[in-house]
């Protein structure tokens, strides 16, 4: 049977009676716990069914490999044992991947979701190492196995990048690299969600090798936007040239834009940030209706697809992280008024119809819009968010649990179940659904129970580590941005004393004559026979001393609200 369809009118109504309700400290506690609980019932279902598979199959009891045959569960889990407190485990399961985790295989792998999922799982779990009392090595975060492994997975990356544009292929083996019969057609996330991985690698370890490979494919998709300044679907990664030109916020398009905005936080970055203000112009510009967002021609502006995908729910916690607010609201209500009338999200949903679309009405337990209403609550502190998370967590548990884990909903109309577990379950959906519920996390910037507020780290614990601001790639795995600037400082402090050293050991200028000497006062004068004098001189500026702190490429500025800004939106 047709459910309703969810009118403008009435969906408001439904915010308004679920924000009546304020949640005690007692009640969002129980429902952590009720979180917890299921996350150890799908956790301990993989272990026992399915490890070392990359997923459960939680119809059947048993696993199956999908991204790379490298036990992808676990990988992807390890930072939400520590999230919800379990320090045990995370140690042994760290201690379990260095030694069973094997990257020379040959096995065709995504580029895309090996990064996401592998190197940001590792990247992440390396991160909070300290916190989960792992031992750690001399001058961690800069150092470390879990980093290591992580670097290990992303040269196995590299050799996609190698293409004459730069940007890269959607597949590699991981044992002989880009097989000749691959095809140079990716959609446009694959190309553009790298620099929050790579980035963060690349200071950590002082390798640039892995930033400069992001930053190169990033540059050249921009030059491929059109003259309205969309982006299609999928591109010829050798040609530059557009085989999808659909543009929009969702499917093969979502973490390219995800990306933009959170590289440019999290590496303070201008260049970022001003893609994005250009890119999200024209997507008001073409794409918007009503708040919903649709999918256009990215040439013409003209709508080829009047619909709305499950994974464009992200882009209300995105707008929230930029300031802004009101559309974001407008815009999560419409999506949760589709999770009203069907359970879940559907991966595609008719807007002028109100209902599902034919071959897409599955939803696979997918985290975007507990991710917004995580945002938007720590946006608003609006408790209307608390209930939107309360009412996902009973529809997952009253439709998709089994013995077994939690089944993918193969159908929403009649919630038939398909035979998956996917990865993110654990690494995203689980997560956000108690983080929203947690506003005191450390990852907030609060003080979890339990747990200091901030850590030490660095080479001689100089830095301060773990004190908030983790920015969360595209598979919910946070990062710290303190350690990138303690290993980046360190490395460029080790590089400029190096080249103080060089410079000293290089043969000395020839003697200024007796004469140009005599003129010189003998008193205060410097190794180089020059006095230096605290006054500058008209329109004279002070230099920085050698290994002083770098100046910021841009300013930002926390809001009252807790979104960050750029000092010029």
């Amino acid at each position: 049977m047709r459910a309703p369809v969810c009118v403008a009118a009435l969906c408001v109504w439904l915010l308004n009676d679920a924000a009546a309700h304020q949640f005690t400290e007692q009640e969002m506690a129980a429902v952590r716990q009720r979180i917890k609980s299921m996350f150890y019932h799908a956790y301990n279902s993989y272990l026992d069914n399915a490890f070392p598979y990359d997923e459960l199959r939680p119809l059947t009891c048993d696993g199956m490999d999908t991204w790379g045959s490298f036990s992808l569960t676990l990988i992807d889990a390890l930072d939400t044992l520590l999230v919800l407190g379990n320090h045990t485990e995370f140690q042994r399961v760290a201690s379990l991947l260095q030694d069973t985790v094997d990257f020379d295989i040959d096995v065709n792998a995504s580029v895309f979701e090996t990064n996401i999922r592998v190197v940001g799982g590792l990247l992440s779990a390396h991160l909070l190492s300290g916190r989960a009392g792992l031992e750690l090595e001399p001058g961690w975060p800069c150092s470390g196995p879990l980093l290591r492994m992580s670097e290990d997975a992303a040269k196995k990356l590299l050799p996609a990048f190698q293409t004459p544009t730069g940007m890269p292929y959607g597949t590699v083996n991981l044992l002989n690299g880009v097989s000749a019969t691959e095809t140079p057609v990716t959609c446009t996330a694959g190309v553009g969600t790298f620099i929050l991985e790579f980035a963060t690698l690349s200071r950590l370890t002082g390798d640039e090798t892995y930033e400069e490979a992001a930053r190169k494919a990033l540059r050249a998709l921009w030059t491929t936007r059109s003259d309205i300044g969309l982006v299609g679907n999928h591109i010829d990664v050798l040609s530059k040239k557009w085989v999808a030109q659909d543009a929009g916020i969702g499917a093969g398009v979502d973490s390219y834009f995800e990306y933009l905005v959170k590289g440019a936080i999290l590496l303070q970055d201008q260049e970022l940030l001003d893609m994005f203000i250009e890119y999200d112009r024209a997507i008001q510009n073409y794409t918007r209706f009503d708040d919903w967002y649709l999918w256009v021609q990215m040439f013409k502006g003209t709508v080829t697809m009047p619909v709305f995908q499950s994974l464009e729910a992200f882009w209300p916690g995105l707008q929230s992280l930029i300031g802004n607010l009101d559309s974001a609201v407008r815009t999560f209500q419409n999506y949760y008024s589709v999770w009203r009338q069907f359970g879940g999200l559907p991966e595609f949903y008719s807007i002028p119809q109100g209902y599902t679309v034919d071959k897409r009405e599955g939803y696979p337990l997918r985290p975007e819009l507990i991710e917004s209403a995580m945002y938007l609550f720590r946006a608003t502190g609006d408790h209307t968010y608390l209930q939107l998370g309360l009412d996902a967590l009973e529809s997952i548990e009253k439709i998709a649990k089994t013995p077994c884990g939690y089944a993918t909903i193969k159908d929403l109309r009649d919630h038939q179940l398909d035979n998956r577990m996917e990865s993110f379950f654990l690494a995203e959906t689980i997560k956000y659904l108690y983080l929203l519920f947690d506003p005191a996390h450390f990852l907030h910037g609060g003080v979890a129970e339990g747990d200091g507020s901030w850590e030490q780290g660095g080479p001689g614990n100089e830095c301060v580590l773990g004190a908030g601001g983790f920015i969360f790639n595209t598979e919910a795995h946070p990062i710290d941005p303190a350690a990138l600037y303690c290993c980046q400082q360190h490395t460029q402090d080790r590089q400029e004393l190096r080249d103080i050293l060089l410079n000293q050991s290089q043969p000395r200028k020839k003697p200024r004559s007796q004469s140009d000497s005599s003129s010189q006062s003998q008193e205060g004068s410097t190794p180089n026979d020059q006095s230096e004098s605290i006054a500058l001189k008209p329109g004279e500026k002070k230099t920085a001393p050698t290994l002083s702190c770098p100046v910021q490429p841009f300013s930002s500025r926390l809001s009252v609200l807790g979104q960050v800004f750029a000092d010029n939106t």
